[in-house]
């Protein structure tokens, strides 16, 4: 697919049909793994997820922040038809993942005592998410190497293959949590291994594309590299925050919901958490689908097809977003028993806490398309402080506050309030980069 030349319309539904499916289907890890220990080990199998989340969220945030990062370089320096200075930043994309990888598994295997109790583990949730942990460790930097390859995959024509890699591994992992769960009778700890071998799978077919016809990537030796690796930790960071804020808030919420609400609403706040994750990964397709054509006609100066993704990316950014908070607003009941065997107490309090928290996810696409558009126009300050304010400063002051001034139910409205506040920031700088672009382009 061209680019640059090509029909934007045409390009823009191609790749969100790829990045959306490519990332909805990734979500079938976290969510099929609630489902299976929702069902085996019942709300506390699903609380003990909850407090595994925030291992998640970091580790695919660091591969956002070497992915996207990246690729943004990428696909601007392809517009600029810098090739060279393309794959050096694709290069160090791979080196950065490495270092990352060696980081976040040796932190994650020394201190995951001491970081479970940090995410609200109390000593009967510890003994579960550690069995969970257990299995998955060695294979979390698969899980942030996907990331990486999945973007540059798309920057270099080929988003299929992305999608075809993580429909597989989905399907395998549904099969496998099943067998594993179910059959042989490992609960928890099956679904840990499970969800590690359908990582390692994902990657391995990605990983076919360096070795096709269609593959242009290659390894260099950079020039510049620490420059280049800042450039790229600049970049990305504005959307790794956005994956990271789910391990954020989820602390953050797991701590108040533990102080002030018990164990029984964590359990309802671990349903929230998959919900959640799933609405991201929508919300990843329409941002990820306008990266690459955004960052390559803007780099060629060819505003006006920026200006064409913009509009497709809000589009589907609110049809996204109402749908989301519909489904979630009109069916809470549905998406309880979906990921567990509930008890009384849990359908009791459950719905309406999924009412109240679901109001957000009208907003939440808009927020994180905001995001990459803002980085693939080159304005990583705008995308970071929207990014940062949303993903800790903004939510973690509302999770803190709410309960101390309107009672410990105005929790579930944290993020509403959240969101509302972020939209009104980007949809401000959305406006003046347009007009800045309009009469550039004039």
């Amino acid at each position: 697919m061209d680019l640059l030349n090509g029909r934007v319309r045409s390009v823009y539904f191609k790749y969100l049909a790829a990045a959306s499916g490519s990332s909805m289907v990734s979500c079938v890890y976290a969510m099929v793994d609630a489902m299976m220990v929702g069902k085996y080990h019942g709300p506390t199998g699903n609380a003990a997820l909850a407090v595994c989340n925030p291992f998640w969220s970091i580790i695919y945030s660091l591969g956002f922040l070497a992915g996207i990062g990246g690729s943004v370089l990428f696909a601007n320096a392809r517009g600029r038809r810098d090739e060279r200075e393309a794959q050096e930043y694709f290069t160090l994309s791979v080196l950065y993942g490495l270092i990352l990888s060696a980081l976040s598994v040796g932190c994650i295997g020394i201190f995951q005592e001491s970081l479970f109790r940090l995410f609200g583990a109390d000593d009967e949730l510890l003994v579960l998410a550690q069995r969970y942990l257990r299995p998955l460790l060695w294979t979390l930097p698969c899980c942030l190497f996907s990331n990486i390859i999945s973007a540059a995959l798309r920057n270099d024509g080929n988003p299929g293959l992305a999608t075809k890699a993580v429909v597989i591994s989905g399907i395998f992992n549904v099969i496998g949590d099943y067998v594993l769960v179910f059959v042989l009778d490992l609960g928890i700890t099956g679904a840990g291994i499970a969800t590690g071998l359908a990582q390692v799978i994902n990657l391995a077919i990605m990983m076919l594309h360096f070795v096709g016809k269609k593959n242009t990537i290659r390894l260099v030796m950079p020039t510049r590299a620490l420059r280049k690796i800042w450039e790229i930790s600049r970049n990305g960071f504005s959307t790794a925050i956005n994956d990271l804020a789910l391990g954020i808030i989820g602390v953050l919420f797991n701590r108040q919901i533990m102080k002030h609400l018990g164990s029984d609403a964590l359990a309802v706040y671990g349903v929230i958490t998959q919900v959640t994750v799933f609405a991201q990964c929508v919300a990843y397709g329409a941002g990820q689908a306008a990266q690459p054509i955004v960052s390559q006609n803007f780099g060629a100066g060819r505003h006006d097809r920026v200006r064409e993704c913009l509009k497709y990316g809000l589009y589907t950014s609110g049809v996204f977003g109402l749908i989301l908070m519909g489904s979630m607003v009109l069916a809470p009941e549905w998406f309880i028993h979906f990921f567990m065997k509930p008890t009384p107490s849990v359908l009791e309090i459950g719905p309406n806490i999924l009412r109240a928290y679901g109001l957000s996810y009208i907003l939440l696409p808009f927020n994180i398309f905001a995001t990459y558009y803002f980085q693939s126009m080159m304005r990583s300050q705008i995308a970071m402080t929207a990014s940062v304010a949303r993903g800790a400063v903004v939510s973690g002051i509302m999770i803190l506050i709410l309960p101390m001034i309107a009672g410990a139910d105005s929790i579930w409205f944290a993020m509403l309030v959240t969101e509302v506040i972020v939209a009104a920031y980007s949809t401000y700088h959305i406006v003046k980069c347009t007009r800045q672009e309009n009469a550039y382009a004039g």
